[in-house]
């Protein structure tokens, strides 16, 4: 996403860069504690800027579900529109936290790829109380999970896990005109985002 400053020329430089809180644009790559603690962080600091709208770029592979939920939380309780924009890939939790962002405001890319699929519980071998108990967790992962993402888009529930399911629970790969027509994005294109400091002068009588 390209930034752009326009500062009025009568507007000392110096004086505009000490005083001026630049919006902030949190940048997603990675799902682990770290990174959902950086992002409650940046959007954080979003909130304070005063920006109208905080711009959230995805470029990732995926990750931990649980730093995913966190993130979504922190997306939820924005109080301002949150604009998710997807660059290069959007792959498992990327994907789900894709469609958090605020209807209309769903941003992908023309070469962009997103990729859903089923929760992985990835656990080594265990007792077999352990096994079920992790079996019954990542089940319900993947129904919150999904159940977001059916929310988010505003299809019926269901509707994501059943298409998954008829993609025999394989990595399902998503094109861009394909994301648009599942609701999962909005628009293919990449917004801008422009900032602007103006002095105004008037005569008030």
């Amino acid at each position: 996403m390209i930034e752009s400053v326009s500062i009025d020329p009568r507007v000392k430089v110096r004086l505009a860069k000490n005083l001026l809180l630049l919006p902030r644009v949190p940048v997603v790559q990675a799902f682990d504690e770290e990174s959902a603690r950086i992002f409650r962080q940046e959007m954080s600091i979003a909130h304070r800027s005063g920006q109208p709208i905080i711009p959230v770029i995805i470029d990732s592979y995926g990750g931990d579900a649980y730093s995913l939920l966190s993130m979504v939380d922190t997306i939820r309780s924005a109080k301002v529109p949150v604009a998710t924009i997807l660059q290069g890939k959007a792959m498992s939790c990327g994907a789900v936290l894709f469609t958090c962002g605020t209807d209309g405001y769903r941003f992908i890319a023309p070469n962009a790829t997103l990729m859903i699929h089923e929760v992985s519980s990835g656990v080594p071998f265990r007792k077999a109380e352990e096994v079920v108990a992790d079996a019954k967790e990542t089940n319900r992962l993947n129904k919150k999970l999904f159940r977001t993402m059916d929310v988010n888009c505003g299809q019926k529930n269901g509707f994501f896990w059943r298409l998954v399911q008829e993609k025999s629970r394989v990595d399902w790969y998503i094109t861009p005109r394909e994301a648009v027509r599942l609701k999962l994005a909005n628009h293919i294109k990449v917004p801008s985002l422009r900032t602007e400091v103006k002095v105004e002068v008037a005569l008030d009588y």
